[in-house]
């Protein structure tokens, strides 16, 4: 497979689907073309490096339809709306329920491969982004229950007198959790088991001001 990756070409009309797979297969990217959103839907492989383009309007099921049951069954693919002209309304809709961008037919070669590049820069952040999140839940794996709970507490700004409550337990006992979560998580700082957390996924935004200032790259 070309290292450019797989870029899927949902779209019923067969001279679109022909005249994207072949810019796309000229600058170095393998195009799968599907000529109804049902189709796609039916061969679709998890995981792929890869990237969608969907035509908003198709007679069984619309972009729209697909975006949906991508979206629902955790397909991660960055999608790229194609429309007809007057119905960028519509494409703004795809855009707000996730799409990266949409392109309005007919598609100049140049607009194509910039969305397309941007399709998998985006891939490639996702892809960290899960591999952080990852390493970050297999660091916490060495925290008992207890502790992985207190410090989803801590994640969402609680106290240590109000996780005493929850608990039962003291306040005393609540620092003897966090002093042991710093000591398996091998931290120099709370905070640092804190970014953690926030990487891992623990924890609501109720402490967002928080997640946000400590969450960066360890």
């Amino acid at each position: 497979m070309p290292e450019k990756g797989i870029v899927h070409v949902v779209d019923d009309e067969l001279p679109i689907r022909r005249s994207v797979a072949f810019v796309l297969q000229s600058a170095g990217y393998f195009p799968k073309t599907w000529s109804s959103g049902a189709e796609f839907i039916r061969h679709i492989k998890r995981p792929q490096r890869a990237c969608v383009i969907l035509d908003l309007h198709m007679p069984d099921i619309d972009g729209l339809g697909v975006q949906e049951w991508m979206n629902t069954h955790g397909v991660l693919l960055p999608v790229i709306i194609l429309t007809g002209q007057g119905d960028i309304q519509t494409a703004v809709r795809a855009t707000q329920n996730g799409a990266l961008d949409f392109l309005e037919k007919p598609v100049s070669r140049h607009a194509l491969l910039e969305v397309v590049e941007r399709a998998f820069n985006q891939l490639e952040d996702l892809s960290t982004q899960v591999d952080r999140r990852e390493h970050a839940r297999r660091r916490l794996g060495v925290l008992t229950d207890r502790e992985q709970e207190i410090l989803d507490r801590l994640a969402r700004g609680h106290s240590n007198k109000e996780i005493a409550l929850m608990f039962g337990i003291s306040p005393r006992t609540v620092e003897v959790h966090r002093a042991n979560i710093m000591l398996k998580l091998r931290v120099p700082s709370f905070p640092d088991a804190l970014r953690i957390a926030f990487l891992s996924e623990l924890g609501e935004p109720e402490n967002e001001a928080l997640r946000q200032s400590l969450a960066r790259p360890e």
